[in-house]
């Protein structure tokens, strides 16, 4: 029987970030990985020893990096930080706490949630223009056809691509859970793509694979 080649893409969300306790809001401001941040790229790259990555994209931002580049090791030569896929742009509202947004610009506020696709913060991008950002940049990449892909990217670039891939309306992005480190693998031998794996964190997916082995 012929051996079908397997070509899946390992899209991960950069690891904990400095200030990560305090609820802002964090686009293209260019913030390094944390203690835990740092922890959590160490144990996929653990996990990941024996994989040859064909690929490894990462946005251009410093967590992007940092967490691609300590997962890759030895094959760090391999990275291409690409700006297509670095966070949103949130203007003049990067790096501002939220609640001092919603107190200062209470009308800005509740238009940002009425209209959360299209919605742009001053100097800034919405969630409608990332996606036109995004989505040809992910179909490049995947259009490249190769075996293991890591991708390291954000939680608005990551979840702007499954709502493509699964076909999801735009407006219901903030349904799917984006957490710090986590990892979500992406089928490209069906077509439409198939979502094999969602949000998983380092431990969840060993505890997984141990289920599997002794059931």
């Amino acid at each position: 029987m012929e051996s079908v080649e397997v070509h899946v893409i390992y899209l991960i969300r950069h690891g904990e970030i400095e200030g990560a306790g305090q609820k802002r809001f964090v686009g293209w401001t260019d913030l390094p990985l944390n203690a835990t941040g740092i922890r959590q790229a160490y144990a996929w790259r653990e996990f990941f020893h024996h994989k040859k990555w064909d690929a490894i994209y990462c946005s251009d931002l410093r967590r992007s990096i940092q967490t691609a580049q300590i997962i890759a090791g030895n094959q760090s030569e391999r990275i291409d930080p690409l700006a297509d896929i670095r966070e949103i742009n949130l203007g003049e509202w990067d790096g501002r706490l939220m609640e001092e947004i919603r107190n200062a610009f209470p009308e800005e506020w509740a238009r940002r949630g009425s209209e959360i696709t299209t919605y742009r913060p001053p100097g800034g991008e919405s969630f409608l223009d990332l996606e036109k950002r995004v989505w040809p940049a992910f179909k490049k990449i995947s259009g490249r056809r190769q075996s293991n892909v890591l991708m390291v990217a954000h939680a608005g670039v990551n979840r702007v691509t499954l709502c493509r891939v699964l076909g999801m309306p735009l407006e219901n992005l903030f349904r799917i859970a984006q957490d710090y480190g986590a990892l979500i693998t992406i089928d490209q031998n069906r077509t439409p793509f198939v979502l094999t794996a969602l949000n998983r964190s380092h431990a969840e997916w060993i505890e997984e694979e141990v289920k599997e082995n002794f059931n």
